[in-house]
């Protein structure tokens, strides 16, 4: 199973907060937008977490 890893930018200053999805073998699978608060962070989490279990697969090339 993958996890999620929140974190907060040392660098930014309005948008400070950002979660990275990572394989169970801890290879990033993707890298959220940046929030400006923790709880926009979670939030994020739980959206992908609703829409991200699916099967279809849409191949665009």
């Amino acid at each position: 199973m993958g996890f999620y890893v929140l974190n907060k930018s040392g660098t930014a200053q309005n948008q400070k907060y950002y979660f990275v999805l990572k394989a169970s073998n801890g290879e990033v699978i993707a890298t959220s937008e940046m929030y400006a608060s923790k709880q926009g962070a979670l939030n994020g989490i739980s959206s992908v977490k609703n829409n991200a279990s699916t099967e279809d697969i849409r191949d665009n090339t």
